[in-house]
Protein backbone atom coordinates (compact mmCIF):
# COMPACT_ATOMS: atom_id res chain seq x y z
CA UNK A 1 0.00 0.00 0.00
CA UNK A 2 1.90 3.11 -1.38
CA UNK A 3 1.11 6.39 0.63
CA UNK A 4 2.82 10.12 0.62
CA UNK A 5 3.25 12.65 3.42
CA UNK A 6 4.59 16.29 3.09
CA UNK A 7 6.85 18.25 4.61
CA UNK A 8 9.04 21.01 4.75
CA UNK A 9 11.83 21.00 1.98
CA UNK A 10 15.27 22.94 1.77
CA UNK A 11 15.71 24.08 -2.12
CA UNK A 12 18.31 25.72 -3.55
CA UNK A 13 18.42 29.10 -5.84
CA UNK A 14 20.81 31.60 -7.20
CA UNK A 15 20.66 35.22 -7.32
CA UNK A 16 22.76 37.85 -9.46
CA UNK A 17 23.19 40.26 -6.72
CA UNK A 18 21.85 40.34 -3.16
CA UNK A 19 18.22 42.28 -3.90
CA UNK A 20 18.16 45.93 -3.09
CA UNK A 21 14.10 45.91 -3.30
CA UNK A 22 14.73 48.76 -5.97
CA UNK A 23 15.21 46.43 -8.63
CA UNK A 24 12.64 47.35 -11.70
CA UNK A 25 12.64 44.14 -13.15
CA UNK A 26 13.52 40.59 -12.45
CA UNK A 27 14.65 37.92 -14.75
CA UNK A 28 13.38 34.61 -13.46
CA UNK A 29 15.52 31.89 -15.81
CA UNK A 30 15.60 27.94 -15.91
CA UNK A 31 18.22 25.84 -16.18
CA UNK A 32 17.89 22.63 -18.12
CA UNK A 33 18.35 18.89 -17.72
CA UNK A 34 21.66 18.09 -15.49
CA UNK A 35 22.32 21.57 -14.77
CA UNK A 36 22.96 23.47 -11.29
CA UNK A 37 21.61 26.85 -10.73
CA UNK A 38 25.21 28.43 -9.33
CA UNK A 39 26.47 27.52 -13.07
CA UNK A 40 23.59 28.27 -14.99
CA UNK A 41 23.54 31.78 -13.34
CA UNK A 42 26.55 33.03 -14.81
CA UNK A 43 25.69 33.17 -18.12
CA UNK A 44 23.11 35.90 -17.10
CA UNK A 45 25.64 37.93 -14.98
CA UNK A 46 27.15 40.11 -17.75
CA UNK A 47 23.36 41.80 -17.62
CA UNK A 48 22.97 42.53 -13.83
CA UNK A 49 22.56 45.61 -13.00
CA UNK A 50 21.18 47.62 -9.99
CA UNK A 51 17.76 48.25 -11.63
CA UNK A 52 17.96 44.15 -13.02
CA UNK A 53 17.78 41.04 -10.81
CA UNK A 54 18.50 37.73 -11.74
CA UNK A 55 17.26 34.61 -10.20
CA UNK A 56 17.86 31.42 -10.86
CA UNK A 57 16.17 28.65 -9.26
CA UNK A 58 17.73 24.83 -9.03
CA UNK A 59 15.65 21.36 -10.17
CA UNK A 60 15.16 19.61 -6.86
CA UNK A 61 15.90 16.20 -8.24
CA UNK A 62 19.71 15.05 -8.81
CA UNK A 63 21.58 12.69 -10.09
CA UNK A 64 25.16 11.94 -11.29
CA UNK A 65 25.51 12.57 -15.11
CA UNK A 66 27.88 9.85 -15.47
CA UNK A 67 27.44 6.38 -13.84
CA UNK A 68 27.64 6.51 -10.25
CA UNK A 69 30.13 9.28 -9.70
CA UNK A 70 31.79 12.41 -10.66
CA UNK A 71 29.72 15.47 -11.44
CA UNK A 72 26.09 15.95 -10.28
CA UNK A 73 23.52 17.45 -12.06
CA UNK A 74 19.78 18.64 -11.29
CA UNK A 75 16.47 18.24 -13.29
CA UNK A 76 13.08 19.17 -12.70
CA UNK A 77 11.18 15.59 -13.20
CA UNK A 78 11.75 12.44 -15.04
CA UNK A 79 8.49 10.04 -15.60
CA UNK A 80 8.50 8.42 -12.22
CA UNK A 81 6.09 10.60 -10.05
CA UNK A 82 6.17 13.19 -12.24
CA UNK A 83 2.49 14.48 -11.42
CA UNK A 84 4.42 14.56 -7.89
CA UNK A 85 7.80 16.09 -9.05
CA UNK A 86 5.16 18.63 -10.68
CA UNK A 87 2.91 20.01 -7.75
CA UNK A 88 6.53 20.07 -6.19
CA UNK A 89 8.39 22.47 -8.48
CA UNK A 90 5.16 24.40 -8.33
CA UNK A 91 4.60 24.94 -4.21
CA UNK A 92 8.75 25.61 -4.30
CA UNK A 93 8.77 28.55 -7.27
CA UNK A 94 5.32 30.00 -5.60
CA UNK A 95 7.03 29.99 -2.24
CA UNK A 96 10.30 31.24 -3.81
CA UNK A 97 8.43 34.18 -5.42
CA UNK A 98 6.56 35.30 -2.59
CA UNK A 99 9.24 35.97 -0.87
CA UNK A 100 11.40 37.82 -2.54
CA UNK A 101 8.75 39.64 -4.24
CA UNK A 102 7.79 40.72 -0.81
CA UNK A 103 11.24 42.99 -0.70
CA UNK A 104 9.20 45.23 -3.20
CA UNK A 105 6.71 47.94 -3.55
CA UNK A 106 5.96 48.89 -6.57
CA UNK A 107 6.72 45.25 -7.92
CA UNK A 108 9.38 44.73 -10.45
CA UNK A 109 7.97 43.50 -14.00
CA UNK A 110 8.66 39.74 -14.43
CA UNK A 111 10.04 38.36 -17.48
CA UNK A 112 11.20 34.54 -17.36
CA UNK A 113 13.03 32.44 -19.45
CA UNK A 114 13.46 28.53 -19.85
CA UNK A 115 16.10 26.73 -20.95
CA UNK A 116 15.81 23.22 -22.69
CA UNK A 117 13.69 21.25 -19.98
CA UNK A 118 13.05 24.34 -18.15
CA UNK A 119 11.23 25.77 -20.69
CA UNK A 120 8.22 23.76 -20.19
CA UNK A 121 8.61 23.89 -16.40
CA UNK A 122 8.40 27.59 -16.93
CA UNK A 123 5.42 27.65 -18.79
CA UNK A 124 3.61 25.07 -16.37
CA UNK A 125 4.86 27.35 -13.24
CA UNK A 126 3.71 30.43 -14.82
CA UNK A 127 0.44 29.62 -16.19
CA UNK A 128 -0.98 28.80 -12.33
CA UNK A 129 0.93 31.57 -10.84
CA UNK A 130 -1.22 34.79 -9.89
CA UNK A 131 1.11 37.55 -10.92
CA UNK A 132 1.38 39.22 -14.58
CA UNK A 133 4.58 37.35 -16.91
CA UNK A 134 5.79 40.46 -19.03
CA UNK A 135 8.10 38.10 -21.14
CA UNK A 136 8.07 34.60 -21.57
CA UNK A 137 11.65 33.20 -23.31
CA UNK A 138 11.34 29.36 -24.56
CA UNK A 139 15.26 28.63 -25.60
CA UNK A 140 15.72 25.16 -26.99
CA UNK A 141 12.72 23.94 -25.48
CA UNK A 142 8.92 24.84 -25.62
CA UNK A 143 5.42 24.44 -23.85
CA UNK A 144 4.51 22.19 -22.02
CA UNK A 145 2.93 19.34 -24.06
CA UNK A 146 -0.15 19.07 -21.58
CA UNK A 147 -0.91 22.75 -20.71
CA UNK A 148 -4.17 23.88 -21.51
CA UNK A 149 -4.41 25.59 -24.51
CA UNK A 150 -7.54 27.66 -22.43
CA UNK A 151 -5.48 28.25 -19.71
CA UNK A 152 -2.62 29.26 -21.15
CA UNK A 153 -4.40 31.59 -23.85
CA UNK A 154 -6.01 33.68 -20.94
CA UNK A 155 -2.69 33.65 -19.22
CA UNK A 156 -0.06 35.26 -21.68
CA UNK A 157 -2.29 37.60 -23.22
CA UNK A 158 -0.27 40.24 -22.49
CA UNK A 159 2.87 38.63 -22.17
CA UNK A 160 5.46 38.82 -25.04
CA UNK A 161 6.33 35.14 -26.21
CA UNK A 162 10.10 34.54 -27.51
CA UNK A 163 11.57 30.89 -29.31
CA UNK A 164 14.75 30.40 -29.43
CA UNK A 165 16.33 27.69 -31.25
CA UNK A 166 20.02 27.11 -32.40
CA UNK A 167 20.51 25.69 -35.83
CA UNK A 168 22.68 23.11 -35.56
CA UNK A 169 20.29 21.86 -32.54
CA UNK A 170 20.99 18.23 -32.42
CA UNK A 171 18.16 17.68 -29.39
CA UNK A 172 15.39 19.78 -30.91
CA UNK A 173 14.13 18.25 -34.32
CA UNK A 174 12.33 20.56 -36.82
CA UNK A 175 8.91 18.69 -35.98
CA UNK A 176 9.07 20.30 -32.37
CA UNK A 177 10.01 23.55 -33.66
CA UNK A 178 6.79 23.25 -35.89
CA UNK A 179 4.70 22.07 -32.77
CA UNK A 180 5.54 24.70 -31.11
CA UNK A 181 5.23 27.41 -33.72
CA UNK A 182 1.57 26.04 -34.24
CA UNK A 183 0.97 26.26 -30.42
CA UNK A 184 1.85 29.85 -30.03
CA UNK A 185 -0.44 30.76 -32.97
CA UNK A 186 -2.86 28.68 -31.20
CA UNK A 187 -2.54 30.55 -28.45
CA UNK A 188 -3.89 33.94 -30.53
CA UNK A 189 -0.14 35.08 -30.07
CA UNK A 190 2.48 37.00 -32.49
CA UNK A 191 5.66 34.71 -33.13
CA UNK A 192 8.86 35.90 -32.40
CA UNK A 193 11.51 32.94 -33.96
CA UNK A 194 14.72 33.54 -33.20
CA UNK A 195 17.65 31.43 -34.04
CA UNK A 196 21.31 31.29 -33.99
CA UNK A 197 24.31 29.43 -34.98
CA UNK A 198 24.89 26.75 -32.45
CA UNK A 199 24.02 23.77 -31.07
CA UNK A 200 21.68 23.20 -27.46
CA UNK A 201 23.24 25.77 -25.54
CA UNK A 202 22.59 29.81 -24.97
CA UNK A 203 24.20 31.85 -27.51
CA UNK A 204 25.23 35.30 -25.44
CA UNK A 205 25.09 38.14 -28.07
CA UNK A 206 21.52 36.77 -28.80
CA UNK A 207 20.66 36.56 -25.06
CA UNK A 208 22.41 39.59 -24.35
CA UNK A 209 19.32 41.38 -27.36
CA UNK A 210 16.31 39.64 -25.52
CA UNK A 211 17.70 40.46 -21.76
CA UNK A 212 17.77 43.93 -23.17
CA UNK A 213 14.49 44.17 -25.05
CA UNK A 214 16.09 44.69 -28.33
CA UNK A 215 14.29 42.14 -29.62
Amino acid sequence: MKKSIQFPYEAHYSVSHEPSGKEHELWLVFHGYGQLAEFFIRKFLPFDSEERLIVAPEGTNYNYLKEFQGRVGANWMTKHEREVAISNNHRYLNLLMEQILEKYDPKPKLHLLGFSQGAATSTRWASQWKGQIETLVLWAGGFAHDLSLDLGREKFEHTKLILAFGDQDELIKEEHRKQQEEMVRALGKPLTVLTFTGGHELEAKLLEKIINHEI
